[in-house]
């Protein structure tokens, strides 16, 4: 493959080439996100340190993940949300699939006090429970006001929940109240 149309394929995904991670036998596009931990569904092999190199750097180590696209991600029901964001104080529609979708999705086993650690490309990692993730109803958006969310921005993948109807969040000043959601995510790892 030539290098131009390579790095054109990991723009179009929100990615550089460096950061691509390897891609699923059952991926159709790059992969997006990349759930490791105690699933049951691995449609990928081990942590590669070559193609994997910034989850190698951030110290990830997996022997199995289940790997999504773009497609995969936006195949699952979605729901919206409409929190009040920080950037400008005025609400936003956000869409995407349930956290939880996401992951038994990737065959996890979860338990209420199971954490999933979310993880952002910058390295920015926060855990939500899953009692949290259930009651708070987070989601993975894949899109803002009706579009996908660009790498640069909050996407490609934003992790958070309506911050607007969760009253422990809701009584928070607007700049504390996704510090728990991590934009840009593209790891999550499900510890029992």
């Amino acid at each position: 493959m030539k290098k131009r149309q390579f790095l054109g394929t990991a723009a179009l995904a929100g990615l550089s080439a460096a950061a691509l991670p390897a891609r699923a036998a059952t991926a159709a596009g790059p992969t997006l996100l990349t759930v490791t931990g105690a699933i049951g569904k691995p449609n990928r092999g081990k942590l590669d340190p070559t193609r994997d190199v910034m989850m190698a750097k951030q110290k990830i180590s997996f022997e199995q993940a289940h790997a999504f696209d773009y497609a995969a991600l936006t195949a699952l029901p979605a729901v919206s949300i409409k929190p009040t964001l920080e950037y400008d104080a005025k609400p936003h529609t956000l869409r995407g699939p349930l956290l939880l979708d996401v992951v038994q999705a990737a065959g996890a086993k979860l338990g209420d006090d199971t954490k999933l650690i979310l993880r952002a490309v910058d390295g920015y990692a926060a855990a939500v429970t899953v009692a949290q993730a259930r009651a708070q109803r987070w989601i993975v958006a894949t899109q803002m006001d009706g579009a996908p969310m660009a790498l640069g921005g909050l996407g490609p993948l934003w992790a958070l929940c309506d911050a607007d109807k969760v009253p422990e969040l809701a009584a928070l000043p607007l700049a504390g109240r996704f510090g728990g959601a991590p934009w840009a995510l593209y790891h999550i790892d499900v510890a029992p």
